[in-house]
């Protein structure tokens, strides 16, 4: 074995011993979250998520009609954001990635005019629960109820969209995860709402990193 490949070896090692911690560090974190936490900590538990993996059931509202979707997001705190449409068929596999403040859109033959135009909120942030995250940080109005074991937090939109004003998002007490947000315009009439299918928290970031680095040194082998 010659001095190149095993410094690469080295690397590699180093990168699963790194990842293997903050995998521990994290499941260590999650299971905290649970029937003895206090409201607080679930909320502060949210407002602090550094990534996230998600599937969700999104219907929108609008004068003229009603659409429905099925979503899969993926948030990486300060890095990028994607979400990707697997229903309905005529625009499944449209993947729209945030980052560096740029919309992208790829994997497939439409215009990005034509899905801004013909589906209602599908590539607004304000479906990304990072978005709610943000709003909540930075709202003074914004707060927290306790309900039918369920933490319910209520902010508004920092944006000067009328129709994606208020936004509620409601937390499983014993989980710790969402499990639905309601978005409404600023007469409070129902504009989204977005039921959580699967959600994965804190542990899209490391693997995807890895994975990442694991390819790229590979590829130098």
């Amino acid at each position: 074995m010659n001095k190149k490949k095993v410094f690469i070896f080295i690397i590699i090692l180093i990168l699963i011993v790194t990842f293997l911690t903050i995998f521990f560090i994290n499941r260590s974190k999650t299971q905290k979250i649970g029937k003895n936490s206090s409201s607080q900590d679930i909320v502060d538990y949210i407002l602090n998520i550094s990534s996230y993996e998600a599937t969700i059931e999104v219907e929108t509202k609008s004068n003229k009609n009603s659409n429905k979707y099925v979503l899969k997001q993926q948030y990486i705190k300060d890095k990028a954001e994607t979400q990707e449409v697997l229903e309905p068929a005529n625009i499944q596999g449209v993947k729209m990635i945030k980052k560096d403040n740029t919309l992208r859109l790829e994997n497939s033959n439409l215009k990005l005019t034509t899905i801004l135009e013909n589906n209602d909120y599908i590539a607004d942030n304000s479906l990304d629960l990072s978005s709610f995250i943000e709003n909540y940080k930075t709202n003074n109005e914004s707060n927290y109820i306790e309900e039918n074991g369920e933490i319910i937090m209520k902010t508004k939109s920092n944006n000067e969209n009328i129709y994606t004003k208020n936004k509620t998002l409601h937390i499983d007490r014993n989980t710790g995860k969402p499990t639905k947000m309601e978005i409404t315009d600023i007469n409070k009439n129902t504009t989204v709402y977005i039921l959580y299918k699967e959600v994965k928290i804190d542990n899209l970031d490391e693997n995807n990193i890895l994975a990442f680095n694991l390819y790229s040194i590979s590829k130098e082998i």
